[in-house]
């Protein structure tokens, strides 16, 4: 139920939800993946770091300034409150910076810190007319609150406006503190002037001088929270969408990932590229059967020690996996990222299989697990490489002839009785391209469903042990 209180502020609520977007960009998620989140905590708590890091270069630099610089006081003054501010900034910069490197710097002691780097500024500011035994109006003009915008500028690091806020209005404070001790311990009748050039060669003050000073504290600090709530937004942006990239690259083969992730427009439906390439189809040989006789636990642990068995072998000769069909693995050379070696890099890497699978049956049988030969067909010819799908559910696909030869002679490797079938184009290309072969192979001819002609092919085997 609304209140009576929220109907009046509504209004205000819908104005400030309009402006929000232009001046702030595309407002954030409610909540943040934990691994977004994870990822800016890390990032601010490295900029801490470096916060303190200055800050300990900007204390030695100030210290031996001031230490080797010509003293503009008398030499009999008894009090010099710079060295022991600077001492004592050090002592809690280095505290702050060992919690910082621990991990246990928590959001209340950087509070305290943000408004303890003010208080060290003020009070070193407040003491000058007490080093230099004059009135308090004395320190209203020293150059030293300048350093204010430096401070609050390193706030900025951490990428999070409530820091930069929490510092420039701690500095308002100050400077308004400062300026209401100096107005009630002189007497104002004879210490207020409205005259600039008095006011910038004596110990009169200016109020409106001051005020301008508070002003442009609030300023400068009000536009660099603005600026940084931006930056903040799109470096939550920029995080998510890296975070979104990692997994991306998991589901989708590097190159494929890349060129969805590197596309200068949007991804259309229906466009896609023509590309000379060669395809492979994997099969596990009597899959059906044991998938009726595993448990799904060592089904399904079968099939990934299948795959990261070819996997990287594919992937080591420049193949990318298009999609996994369960047992079965298509892959293309050539297809998502154009090469002159398509041909040879499909037979390498089918030969490398045939090596590799057999060690892989053996070695898992040795340690009683269910394990099974394996099937490969591999073709090669044009093949048309882009987005299928609808607008709300996009694949990146590769389609042609090659891709249905090759399905369709990985299906006759067991009637063949040969581990791995190539068409006879295929097998050319890769000599013409410098392939020379190590495995077993003879040519044959064999008839493939769908396909009225016989298709002139080349079986191969594993290379015999000497």
């Amino acid at each position: 139920m609304t209140t009576k209180m929220e109907r009046p502020l509504a209004p205000l609520a819908n104005l400030l939800s309009r402006l929000d977007t232009p001046f702030l960009g595309p407002p954030l998620p409610d909540r943040l993946p934990d691994r977004v989140a994870r990822a800016i905590h890390d990032q601010e708590e490295r900029s801490e770091i470096l916060i303190c890091w200055v800050q300990l270069a900007a204390i030695l630099f100030f210290g031996t300034f001031y230490f080797l610089s010509p003293r503009g006081y008398f030499a009999k003054t008894s009090f010099e409150p710079v060295p022991i501010m600077l001492a004592c900034y050090a002592l809690f910069t280095l505290l702050r910076l060992r919690l910082a490197m621990v991990g246990k710097l928590t959001d209340g002691l950087l509070a305290v810190s943000v408004i303890a780097d003010m208080v060290v500024l003020m009070l070193t500011i407040w003491s000058f007319h007490l080093q230099y035994n004059e009135p308090p109006t004395l320190y209203l003009k020293a150059p030293t609150i300048l350093y204010v915008f430096v401070i609050i500028a390193l706030r900025g690091l951490r990428f999070h406006p409530r820091w930069v806020l929490l510092s420039g209005i701690s500095a308002a404070v100050g400077w308004l503190l400062l300026l209401v001790y100096a107005m009630r311990h002189q007497d104002m009748t004879s210490t207020i002037t409205h005259s600039f050039a008095e006011y910038a060669m004596s110990n009169k003050l200016l109020v409106g001088a001051e005020v301008d000073k508070i002003v442009s504290i609030l300023a400068f600090t009000a536009v660099l929270a603005l600026t940084l709530e931006r930056a903040r937004r799109l470096l939550v942006r920029q995080v998510t969408e890296e975070a979104a990239t990692t997994e991306l690259s998991r589901f989708f083969a590097p190159d494929i990932a890349e060129s969805i992730i590197q596309a200068d427009e949007t991804i259309e439906l229906g466009k896609g590229v023509e590309r000379q390439a060669a395809v492979m189809f994997l099969d596990l040989r009597g899959f059906t059967t044991f998938s009726n006789t595993l448990s799904p636990n060592d089904l399904v642990a079968m099939v990934i020690s299948y795959q990261s068995c070819v996997v990287p072998i594919i992937r080591n000769h420049g193949g990318s996996v298009i999609t996994y069909l369960g047992d079965g693995i298509m892959v293309t050379f050539g297809a998502t990222r154009p090469s002159e070696t398509y041909a040879v890099d499909c037979l390498r890497a089918t030969e490398e299989l045939l090596v590799a699978l057999p060690a892989w049956t053996t070695d898992r049988k040795a340690q009683g697990l269910p394990a099974s030969g394996a099937g490969i067909g591999v073709a090669s010819g044009p093949v048309t490489y882009g987005a299928i799908g609808t607008e709300g559910r996009l694949e990146y696909a590769v389609i042609g002839d090659a891709v249905s030869r090759s399905a369709k002679l990985q299906a006759q490797t067991k009637g063949q009785k040969a581990p791995a079938l190539s068409t006879s184009v295929l097998w050319a290309e890769a000599i013409a391209q410098g392939f020379t072969p190590s495995c077993r192979h003879d040519d044959r001819v064999c008839t493939l469903p769908g396909i009225a002609e016989p298709v002139d092919i080349v079986a191969m085997s594993p290379p015999e042990v000497a």
